[in-house]
């Protein structure tokens, strides 16, 4: 976490929290959600509508993959300063990439540690890492069929709907505030 936003956190520690406002897709890119774009639906399945504006500023992504981590929930948010903003998620909380010799860093660019893959009934793959859990980028399924033809990762067939209780996550703390 950035020292400003610990200073800010020790500054104003009551700050609400903000639900709704910040989406994470399947490709691993941010996108802000208004109050318009929220009354659309939901961030994942909804419309292309209810996804919101794709962040593009450099400077404000990387602010923001510093800052992000999980609570004890499972919910994931981006910590703005004195305030959390809670993350909706797409799919998963991390988003993989895979590089031609298989070592795999997270959206943000973190290297991580493969510990094993998951392979759910949509054919999608997800790799459970030392620093933590998530989907396999699209653009990279080429390396990774080629890790796993190679025997050097063993999918284990997983039930998709399982996967956020198993692996600790909310995908939509939003929704979660509104039961």
């Amino acid at each position: 976490m950035d020292d400003i936003v610990k200073q800010a956190l020790a500054k104003w520690p009551n700050v609400p929290d903000c639900y709704g406002w910040l989406g994470l897709d399947a490709r691993g890119n941010w996108f802000m959600r208004d109050d318009r774009v929220q009354a659309q639906g939901p961030f994942a399945g909804g419309t292309p509508q209810s996804k919101g504006s794709q962040l593009k500023h450099e400077k404000l992504i990387e602010f923001i993959q510093r800052n992000y981590e999980s609570d004890r929930q499972g919910q994931w948010f981006f910590q703005n300063g004195p305030q959390r903003v809670y993350v909706e998620l797409e799919v998963t909380p991390l988003i993989w990439r895979v590089s031609e010799d298989f070592s795999i860093q997270d959206h943000a660019g973190k290297p991580a540690r493969l510990q094993r893959c998951l392979l759910d009934e949509q054919g999608r793959l997800y790799l459970d890492a030392d620093s933590g859990f998530g989907l396999v980028h699209t653009m990279d399924m080429g390396h990774a069929a080629d890790a796993v033809e190679q025997g050097l990762w063993v999918p284990q067939d997983v039930l998709s709907t399982d996967l956020p209780v198993r692996f600790n996550y909310v995908a939509s703390p939003q929704l979660l505030q509104k039961t």
